[in-house]
């Protein structure tokens, strides 16, 4: 079932989204060759607690960390450790956190010092893939409509799309119906309304579609071991059309 949330709902959602972006930016200034990922977990609980907010991410399934950082081949979900960050990687940086009884989720795929033209490129075409998205989530149009969008763009730029994870809804639960595809045919899945909350979040891969997961059961890596980059942001369908909640 799709929850249909209230004004008052989607503002305490508003405040959740703040605190992931006020995250998001404190770990852009932070990043630079030589800081470890562990370095940048911590940094991003305290300034979650800060807030008197709560990670999301940590205990979530027994995931370790507060926050998730993927470097180059790992599409999502890699644990922060000892790991220290170097010139040319890029890193994407997932958070969540839980405020008032809500979620807030979005991610952002970061350069390193100096990256290759190829790196630029599949951040600029990730990025663009969810912007591009987003104007797809107002009233009355299909779920996949957002889904199509994402697909197509990347695809038409000769990248590829992550199959096997989705966005998803959410709200009082990190994880609510619907599912958010990142490929599909436009015109099917259900109509969207206001007061829906999705988090949209492609996941591009320089190379094939395809993904595994490594032996510590979190990681997920592209299987050809190409580059991969992910962004992410909690949007609200309003009447208006779609409002970023996880934006400064």
């Amino acid at each position: 079932m799709i929850v249909i949330k209230s004004p008052e709902e989607i503002e305490v959602m508003r405040e959740a989204g703040h605190i992931v972006a006020e995250t998001l930016l404190k770990l852009s200034e932070a990043i630079e060759p030589g800081i470890a990922t562990a370095q940048l977990n911590s940094l991003a609980e305290r300034c979650i607690r800060k807030y008197k907010a709560q990670p999301a991410f940590l205990g979530y399934h027994g995931f370790p960390a507060s926050i998730c950082a993927s470097l180059n081949e790992e599409v999502v979900h890699g644990i922060p450790g000892l790991r220290r960050l170097k010139n040319g990687d890029i890193v994407s940086i997932d958070v969540g956190v839980y405020y008032k009884g809500y979620y807030g989720d979005a991610a952002m795929t970061f350069p390193v010092g100096e990256v290759s033209p190829l790196a630029m490129r599949l951040l600029t075409i990730a990025r663009g893939a969810l912007y591009e998205s987003i104007k797809e989530a107002c009233p009355g149009n299909r779920l996949y409509d957002i889904s199509y969008a994402i697909q197509s763009y990347v695809e038409s730029r000769g990248f590829s799309v992550v199959r096997n994870y989705v966005g998803h809804g959410i709200g009082s639960k990190m994880h609510e119906e619907p599912q958010v595809p990142n490929f599909g045919h436009p015109g099917r899945g259900p109509v969207l309304e206001a007061g829906m909350v999705l988090a949209i979040e492609p996941m591009v891969n320089a190379g094939g579609w395809e993904v595994e997961t490594l032996n510590d059961n979190w990681t997920v890596v592209t299987k050809d071991r190409s580059l991969s980059a992910h962004f992410e942001h909690t949007v609200a369908i309003q009447d208006h059309g779609p409002e970023i909640l996880t934006s400064l």
